[in-house]
């Protein structure tokens, strides 16, 4: 994804000069974001299914209280943690794992971008307004270019995190019960 940045000068303004151009590049965006927030909440949902089997496999219960209003973030955090003192209790690595902590983290990133990014606020050449950054420096207006193949290569690592997770669960399991 490209990035741009503008000088705020008075007012938050966004320059959109073909309307049309980018309406319709928002027309064959927004399935796309509608399937990174639909694959995303299932990745959320394996991740948090996960950690309540860590925490007992007789009763998701416990697990859902802990869990309860806890962050994407948080919950990456929590497994990582898990994780982290398994191989160390039990002196082993499993293959794939800092690759898999690493994805969880980025699609929960990339995620954040898209569904806070301000949508109405995309250029004809598919910028889209996402932050107002204030530093010493001024004030900045950002935007990100989310192209139709940005938005599938987001949805395509969603897909891959989820997978790579059960893989990681399904390994750890293997290493558990030998």
């Amino acid at each position: 994804m490209k990035q741009k940045k503008k000088l705020f000068e008075q007012h938050i303004y966004h320059e959109i000069d073909d309307e049309e151009k980018a309406d319709e590049y928002l027309e064959n965006s927004l399935p796309l974001i509608g399937l990174i927030v639909m694959y995303f909440n299932g990745l959320e949902k394996s991740l948090d299914s996960i950690i309540c089997k860590i925490f007992t496999d007789r009763s998701d219960s416990t697990g859902l209280i802990v869990l309860h209003k806890m962050s994407y973030a948080t919950k990456v955090d929590l497994f990582k943690r898990f994780s982290e003192d398994f191989h160390f209790a039990c002196d082993v690595k499993i293959e794939g794992y800092q690759t898999l902590i690493a994805n969880l983290r980025e699609s929960g990133r990339l995620r954040n971008l898209v569904v806070h990014a301000d949508w109405e606020n995309t250029d004809n050449d598919g910028y889209t307004y996402i932050n107002l950054k204030i530093s010493s420096n001024g004030m900045e207006q950002e935007y990100l270019q989310f192209s139709v193949d940005s938005l599938k290569e987001i949805i395509d690592l969603i897909i891959t995190s989820r997978n790579e997770l059960q893989e990681y669960w399904d390994k750890r399991n293997e290493k558990l019960y030998k």
